[in-house]
């Protein structure tokens, strides 16, 4: 510690820009101040990225915060942040930098501020190595609106690899506190559904192809369901560059959600892309949690500032989630232990995430 800065490694375990977004948020809401030093280290390219350095100055202008060493490829910066205030905050990665992560970093800095948020998040929506814009719409809204709190996503424009372009107006009001979430009952699945969209130059039939390539995949395992993956050619007019892509959600009877979603890229047949996100799904419905591996690590955050005690049924834990926990941990009072399901079939690989909240109260409310 360099008189009270909390010091962190960015280059342990998954090394990537969770480690910062996860870190900074907390920063911002606990108001300690911050070092992190070997960002992104593993990394082909280390240091910051412009989807990381939108994410900081977006954390930064939402609570006055003072930030060094914010530059493109910078491997270590200090943060200082101020009192959060609500309003209207513009993120712009210029680039295909995914917008998600951009929400992912603000979203629990808001919650505690003082006066409702309108966010303008601008960049990529379906973006490599980060959630999809609809999973974030069909998936994670509905699941951490279950702490207690609620957002509206608006989908302005979509933008594809590799200008970005797009944009997404995120609007939200801060709450006194978080509620803890318990999500161990998977239950049954009750229907299948998703969208395949095309847009820019792709014709439909990419878009019929991938939808129809998941639809044979899924009923190889899953026979008797009402499969519903409607094909899409997203409009010119809220669309920049080419793209395409499918997101596949199963909803069981407790109200679960679980997908799987892949990209298309030039080469890359579309039948190939239809079946990568129908076995993502199914292997997220296999091992009987009640998350899916891309929700399971952006939970965490939330579980840590809930009042009360989470708990999550899910499948192997992924390094992402143990990183979360890791920094999550170090930074407030919460508490986690993970430890393997009992009750289920032995053969299944399923885990409880439990979390003692710190139960961060907004002080401005």
């Amino acid at each position: 510690m360099d008189g009270d800065r909390v010091e962190i490694d960015g280059g342990i375990m998954e090394g990537g820009g969770q480690i910062l977004r996860v870190s900074t948020a907390l920063s911002c809401l606990l108001g300690l101040p911050l070092r992190v030093r070997r960002i992104r280290a593993g990394r082909s390219q280390p240091g910051l990225r412009p989807q990381h350095l939108s994410g900081l100055e977006i954390v930064r202008d939402l609570c006055d915060g003072k930030l060094n060493g914010g530059e493109i490829g910078s491997t270590e910066i200090t943060f200082t942040p101020g009192k959060i205030k609500g309003g209207t905050h513009i993120a712009d990665t210029k680039t295909a930098g995914s917008v998600c992560l951009l929400m992912q970093v603000a979203m629990p800095c808001v919650l505690f501020a003082a006066s409702p948020s309108e966010l303008h998040l601008k960049g990529g929506t379906n973006a490599e190595m980060a959630p999809q814009i609809d999973y974030t719409v069909m998936v994670f809204k509905p699941i951490v609106e279950k702490f207690n709190f609620t957002f509206n996503c608006d989908i302005k424009r979509r933008g594809y690899y590799p200008q970005g372009g797009g944009e997404v107006v995120v609007q939200m009001s801060p709450v006194k506190e978080l509620s803890p979430i318990n999500l161990t009952e998977r239950g049954t699945v009750t229907k299948i559904y998703g969208r395949a969209f095309v847009a820019g130059a792709l014709p439909i039939k990419l878009a019929k192809d991938m939808s129809a390539a998941a639809m044979r995949c899924i009923r190889r395992e899953i026979r008797d369901l009402y499969i519903n993956i409607q094909p899409v050619r997203e409009p010119d007019d809220q669309a920049i560059g080419t793209g395409s892509g499918i997101i596949i959600v199963a909803e069981t009877s407790t109200g679960c959600l679980l997908a799987g979603s892949s990209l298309g890229k030039r080469g890359k047949n579309s039948d190939k892309v239809g079946i990568e996100a129908a076995e993502r799904l199914l292997q997220n419905l296999k091992h009987g949690g009640t998350v899916d591996d891309s929700l399971q690590d952006q939970l965490i955050i939330f579980m840590a500032l809930a009042k009360g005690v989470s708990r999550v049924k899910s499948g192997p834990i992924t390094l992402h989630t143990q990183t979360a926990i890791h920094f999550a941990e170090q930074l407030t009072k919460a508490k986690f232990t993970v430890t393997k399901s009992e009750e289920e079939d032995p053969s299944n690989d399923t885990y409880i995430i439990e979390c003692q909240g710190m139960g961060m109260i907004n002080p401005n409310l």
